[in-house]
């Protein structure tokens, strides 16, 4: 008999209980994956994720290969490509990772409904996440809206157990069935704008290893001070080999739990505690997405829905293309479509600067978001653009309206991100780097920054935006139902 093995965003062998659970018993092993961006609804993966799933499926197919199997690739709808091979293997098992993105478990279920009527077993587990959203609940029953009550309760309730290591190898199939080019699948780019990506990126299982590495030997210690500096090397990157499935939530955080241990502490170090947080609040980012399924394109908070927001495709763009005036914002969004990633720090203030400064529909930023990152995950984006917009659980209050002179000056205080990302202002003294405007124009000159040619005068004035915005959400605030 042979069991399929359908691989989704889990693309690695390390840590995964699908793979065990298929190995599980005596028969050959198809490993699959099924390219299907249409039945992803309105978030189909974006140019950055693609490019990251091409190059983590060849690296998954490379290790599956060092093992005597190889990855099946497909293209289709779903059920329809299973069904195929089902018929093709003559399998009667189906072992998979339990999605919790709406869409993919709607396909699930239906799936099992369909499968059941074939006398097809099918196997869900979790191998994204450290709990299963069903299981953590208020004390009335209900999910948890606020972080921090959920991480006591995540902590009171989390067992992590010993992670699973790779299997040495996996039994083939009697027949092969017929695969798909990666190629054909069309994932790359048709013009080659990937270059800073291949940069900065190792996607697969053994670049997630090195960043994991990376954080337990040297970034660990530091992290509760350096994570809020964009101008350092302070977070972990890890996100976008999460998000893919590269490394698992349960590998990375034992790791961090068993350096601390070998460290010789009492207690975790303050670096340790904070990167621990931040694993939690992905998991509060999937419970929040799998309770409230409708907020990738619904505010949680009901009286949002009549907020006031601006249209103007010039400002959206200039935000966009990092051309705002706003030397850190243009860093951030320069950096992000140059690497496909930026910095937590400045997301939240090219974020807040989008919605509160020109007051443009949140959407629209995750939207940009979606398509640029390659950490690019639907629970993720939508928890931190509704938290910066204020219509979400836990949300920023309506008052904070981040200052991106400020932001700048506190966390990339000579100007480092900005000399780099945003090159025509590299040689404005740290005073001026981030308020270009306020320079002299001798300094201006010197630097051979000319306002309004080589570089943009400031798309909004700061101050009034401010203004603008607390009275259209001072709109808002009355009836809040959430």
């Amino acid at each position: 008999m042979t069991t399929i093995l359908w691989f989704r965003n889990d693309l690695r062998l390390d840590d995964h209980a699908a793979v065990h659970g298929a190995l599980s018993r005596p028969s050959g092993v198809a490993p699959v994956f099924i390219w299907s961006p249409q039945e992803e609804r309105s978030w189909p993966p974006g140019a950055a994720s693609r490019w990251w799933l091409h190059h983590s499926l060849e690296s998954l197919d490379a290790a599956l290969r060092r093992r005597g199997s190889r990855l099946v690739l497909r293209q289709g709808r779903v059920e329809d490509e299973l069904a195929r091979l089902l018929a093709e293997t003559g399998a009667t098992r189906l072992v998979a990772s339990r999605r919790f993105e709406p869409h993919a478990s709607e396909i699930d279920d239906r799936l099992a409904r369909s499968l059941m009527k074939r006398g097809v077993a099918f196997e869900r587990l979790n191998t994204a996440l450290l709990h299963d959203p069903e299981a953590v609940r208020t004390k009335s029953g209900g999910p948890f809206q606020v972080f921090t009550p959920f991480w006591r309760a995540l902590e009171a309730s989390l067992e992590v157990g010993e992670p699973l290591a790779a299997p040495r190898r996996l039994s083939a199939p009697k027949t092969w069935p017929a695969s798909a080019a990666l190629r054909d699948l069309g994932l790359l780019p048709a013009g080659d704008w990937a270059g800073g990506l291949r940069e900065q990126w190792r996607p697969g299982e053994r670049g997630a290893a090195d960043r994991l590495e990376a954080l337990r030997s040297a970034a660990l210690a530091e992290y509760d001070s350096a994570r809020d500096r964009p101008d350092e090397e302070g977070s972990s990157r890890l996100s976008p080999h999460l998000h893919f499935g590269e490394i698992s939530a349960r590998r990375v955080y034992r790791t961090v739990i068993e350096s601390e241990a070998a460290r010789g502490g009492e207690a975790p170090s303050r670096g340790a505690l904070a990167f621990l947080r931040q694993l939690a609040w992905r998991e509060f980012a999937h419970h929040l997405l799998h309770h409230f399924p409708r907020t990738p394109e619904a505010p949680l908070r009901r009286n949002f829905r009549r907020f006031p927001w601006r249209r103007s495709a010039r400002d959206l763009r200039a935000w966009q293309h990092g051309r705002t005036g706003y030397p850190s914002v243009d860093a951030g969004m320069r950096q992000l479509w140059a690497t496909g990633w930026m910095h937590n720090r400045t997301r939240m203030m090219v974020a807040s600067f989008l919605v509160k400064d020109l007051l443009i529909d949140w959407r629209r930023g995750a939207e940009w978001f979606w398509d640029t990152l390659v950490d690019a995950d639907l629970a993720n984006n939508t928890l931190g653009w509704q938290w910066c917009a204020g219509c979400g659980a836990d949300a920023a209050p309506y008052f904070r309206i981040f200052n991106p002179i400020t932001q700048g000056r506190t966390f990339d205080p000579h100007g480092a991100c900005v000399r780099r990302w945003v090159p025509e202002l590299a040689a404005l003294p740290d005073r001026w780097i981030h308020e270009p405007w306020a320079a002299p124009a001798a300094a201006l000159a010197e630097a051979g920054v000319a306002l309004g040619r080589t570089y943009p005068h400031p798309i909004v004035d700061h101050a009034e935006a401010r203004h603008r915005a607390l009275a259209a959400f001072a709109q808002v605030r009355q009836g809040d139902s959430s």
